[in-house]
């Protein structure tokens, strides 16, 4: 089999978890399956059966670890050598750890088998783009299937703390998946879901499970590392990363805004160049800018270019970087750069929902607001119960806006404020458009209610910003405006900016 000098791509977590197990294997059987950032699986080997870690890895100044040990393919180990490495050193699990058990086949048909374990691989492939996540290999995990499983004993096998199990069941003309996740330590369940649907192209089906499961999954397995983190009397880097996800993907309003980036403040101060932190600072600076929660737009949108490009340097595959960079791009003129970078971040994650919907926002910016409801629309498809669809769909009810159909903005407007109460910019487009609707009562009563979580919006504030030189969409925005001042959107004081 060929042999390698080095994978690089491995995350620093992986690294770690498998240097840990290395050596406890018995010579016969030395090495462990891990994924790879591309989702490939490498055995990672000691060069000897009596090599010290020390020997397998090498410390790049501002990059990370690399391996400088032998790296070959290898076949399946068994569960009995894997039952060896867990009795021998007992060692805490890595945070985001997990193993996708091969999903069951209900139908009592062993020739949908292919279609319960294409899920599964895929799934698995998909989870370990994660970031910072450690994922057990799919060849590792399929030594369980078909064995009755008791999840404690796995977890400490395998040493991750969280299980993902399923089943799939196809009859004549539906197909059902039903999914939990396990905490590996106790045995509870953290979330479980099923998905019903009438049989149509199966590939497509596996493909929008995959990508629907994957960005649920994601959120949970944050979540429950946030909490965590907050029993931790001295956190360090990574408890305070979580701790900032855990505010971030709350709704989005000043005060959380304030807390995630205090929270990434405090990991950077820790590490200077951990790369999700700076992400994280980056993300909170250009979402307090692009929802007017801030006068200093400017300062948020360059500091935060300033941080993403540092993080990019570090990590060059960075899905969510390119993302936030393309934001930054967009809302300050120079949005076709913006959806590039956007298309980019897809590219790298297929998953990445916020992608599509933030080329839908874009959209507007270069004059182009009627494809904006099918980049949304996408992103729905892939995570229909996103955190952000509050956001997304409002995208949609300021493209109408700008379009001047006003009936359908505020149809869009209002699944957006079902969505999320506390969305202060939707309350304001809403704002807009029924006060363009000649609505002027129920526009006031919708912009007070806007004003209220966000006292210090203006007219001016939003005035201020160049977006675009792009005159479809000044056009649009004029509408907005105009709506807003109907509304009693007050002007705020001028600092020379006229019409």
């Amino acid at each position: 089999m060929a042999d390698h000098d080095a994978f690089n791509a491995l995350d620093v977590a992986d690294v770690e978890s498998a240097i840990r197990r290395l050596g406890q294997l018995p010579p016969a059987q030395s090495g462990l399956h891990v994924l790879n950032s591309d989702g490939g699986e490498v055995i990672v080997e000691p060069v000897s059966p009596i090599a010290v870690p020390q020997r397998l890895i090498k410390t790049l100044q501002r990059k990370g670890f690399r391996f400088v040990g032998t790296v070959r393919e290898a076949e399946i180990p068994t569960l009995d050598a894997v039952r060896f490495a867990e009795n021998a050193v007992a060692t805490p699990a890595p945070r985001l750890s997990l193993v996708v058990l091969p999903f069951a086949n209900l139908s009592g048909d062993p020739g949908q088998d292919y279609f319960a374990d294409g899920v599964t691989e895929s799934l698995t492939t998909d989870l370990s783009r994660i970031s910072s996540s450690f994922v057990v290999g799919r060849h590792t995990a399929f030594a369980y299937k078909g064995k009755a499983a008791d999840l404690k004993q796995i977890g400490r096998e395998l040493n991750v703390r969280y299980i993902l199990e399923g089943s799939v069941q196809r009859g004549s003309d539906r197909l059902r998946v039903n999914v939990q996740l396990v905490s590996a330590e106790d045995g509870n369940h953290f979330w479980a879901d099923r998905f019903d649907k009438p049989i149509s192209d199966l590939f497509e089906m596996q493909d929008e499970i995959v990508s629907r499961l994957a960005n649920t999954l994601n959120a949970e397995l944050l979540a429950a590392e946030a909490r965590r983190a907050e029993r931790s009397l001295n956190p360090d880097v990574m408890d305070l990363y979580f701790q900032g996800i855990a505010r971030w993907n709350k709704r989005w309003t000043p005060d959380h805004m304030v807390q995630a980036r205090s929270y990434f403040e405090r990991a950077l101060a820790l590490d200077p160049d951990f790369v999700d932190a700076l992400v994280g600072i980056a993300a909170v600076d250009a979402a307090s800018a692009t929802l007017f929660l801030v006068d200093d737009f400017q300062a948020r949108l360059t500091a935060a270019e300033t941080a993403l490009t540092k993080a990019l340097s570090l990590a060059p595959q960075h899905a969510l970087a390119y993302m936030f960079l393309g934001i930054v791009l967009f809302m300050s003129n120079r949005a076709e750069q913006g959806i590039a970078e956007c298309e980019h971040a897809s590219a790298l994650n297929r998953n990445l929902a916020e992608a599509h919907a933030t080329i839908g926002a874009a959209k507007i910016f270069v004059g182009q607001a009627a494809e904006t409801e099918a980049c949304v629309r996408e992103a729905l498809r892939l995570s229909p119960r996103d955190e952000a669809v509050h956001r997304w769909m409002s995208y949609v009810g300021g493209a109408k806006l700008h379009l001047g159909f006003d009936n359908e903005a505020v149809s869009w407007l209002r699944q957006s404020l079902k969505a999320n109460p506390n969305y202060p910019f939707a309350h304001l487009q809403l704002a807009a458009a029924l006060a363009q609707l000649g609505k002027l009562e129920e526009s006031r009563t919708t912009a007070k209610a806007g004003l209220s979580l966000d006292p210090g919006f203006t007219i001016r504030r939003l005035k201020a910003i160049t977006f675009s030189d792009n005159l479809v969409f000044q056009a649009g925005g004029r509408r907005l405006i105009e709506g807003l001042r109907m509304a009693g959107v007050p002007e705020g004081a001028s600092r020379g900016n006229s019409d």
